[in-house]
């Protein structure tokens, strides 16, 4: 099997679960608890938030330990509406968000907030002169994601950070749940108060992410209870479960460089291979893309069967997000940007990570070239 479903999920470094199984056997206690047992689970706790704090340059008071990155992006949107719907009820975010976002804004709507959905260019690009002309005097939150989930698209953060600068009231969140450790960003440089990681992107477990909430940004928790993570998040701590995501961490950004120049030398040649086939169309932008996301579309071809037909040769890949891909809707992204319904219905998401090797690339292309033939013929 080649396992080409990264941006859904990462399989968990042995180290990462060596690490949760020894803290969750051995430091089993309630971080809150006042006894010893409490202590040393807290003490570890602490050690994570600190050790995360570094690796991110960050503040350890700046690391809010989520449960992953949709509760991140809500938390931090969610948060910020609730907060400060005294001075504003707009929100600014894209087209091209992951449902997390993109839910959590509709759900506002409910509520009486108003949300500007920013357009995208043909390579999934948002334009600074959209964000500009959207601003309104109730503007109270700019929302963005990094790394387009289904294409792999940038969008300019230190362009819009900048000029957010000159809106010391209009805070700026950035969903940078696929660029951790392919793309870098500087949470501090470049003006994000806001910024939601998840630890099963980067070989980490499922469960565990981390919301950054910049120094003196208030949010209104969205559980409350037991005012743990500086009562933005209450609940009992997993302490394993952050332990182990900050050892993913760690390794993921040690090895970030290395891994950056492997994945781009994989999907350069994917894409020239799938060039070859005359029904593919790439979708992911040549420029300004991330290393380990492609998106093509398969000439009108049904995806969803053939993500099936292609498993049947060892293959595992994706249409769109792994949180849309059962609803079998077409890309709301690639229909953002233009493509047409027939693109957007034939989409397919390969997404790479640091275990694919440039030797399976022949392998994978002359399977989709069968799969894509086969599945050809049937259809006519």
């Amino acid at each position: 099997m080649i396992y080409l479903d990264n941006s859904a999920t990462t399989k968990p470094y042995n180290e990462v679960l060596a690490s949760f199984v020894k803290v969750a056997e051995n430091y089993y206690g309630n971080p809150s608890s006042l006894h010893g047992v409490g202590a040393e689970a807290e003490k570890l706790l602490m050690q994570a938030r600190k050790q995360a704090a570094e690796l991110l340059d960050i503040l350890p008071q700046e690391v809010v330990f989520t449960g992953g990155g949709s509760e991140g992006n809500n938390l931090a949107i969610k948060g910020v509406a609730l907060k400060h719907k005294h001075r504003g009820n707009h929100i600014i975010t894209t087209s091209v968000e992951h449902p997390s976002v993109s839910e959590a804004c509709e759900q506002l709507k409910e509520h009486g907030f108003e949300i500007t959905y920013l357009p995208v260019n043909h390579d999934g690009m948002i334009e600074l002169e959209d964000v500009k002309n959207a601003i309104k005097d109730t503007t109270i939150l700019v929302s963005m994601i990094h790394v387009n989930n289904e294409i792999g698209a940038i969008q300019p953060i230190r362009l819009v950070g900048e000029f957010l600068k000159i809106y010391p009231k209009i805070l700026f969140h950035v969903d940078h749940v696929q660029g951790i450790g392919k793309v870098p960003l500087s949470f501090k440089d470049l003006g994000i108060d806001l910024c939601t990681i998840s630890a099963h992107k980067f070989n980490g477990l499922k469960g565990t992410g981390i919301l950054y909430v910049r120094s003196g940004i208030q949010l209104s928790p969205l559980i409350s209870g037991g005012e743990q993570e500086m009562q933005f998040r209450s609940g009992t701590e997993n302490v394993a479960g952050v332990v182990a995501m900050t050892k993913a961490l760690r390794i993921t950004l040690e090895n970030k460089e290395r891994t950056i120049e492997k994945l781009e030398a994989i999907k350069c040649a994917l894409i020239e291979g799938l060039l070859t086939n005359p029904v593919i169309s790439i979708n992911t932008p040549t420029l300004n893309s991330a290393p380990h996301i492609i998106n093509f579309s398969i000439g009108g071809l049904k995806a969803e069967v053939f993500v099936h037909l292609l498993e049947e040769y060892g293959i595992i890949v994706s249409t769109t997000s792994a949180c849309s891909s059962k609803k079998k809707m077409p890309s709301k992204t690639l229909l953002a940007m233009n493509k047409g319904e027939a693109l957007a219905n034939s989409a397919i998401r390969i997404s790479l990570s640091g275990d694919n090797q440039l030797e399976e690339v022949p392998s994978i292309v002359k399977s989709i070239n069968e799969a894509t033939e086969k599945l050809g013929r049937v259809m006519r």
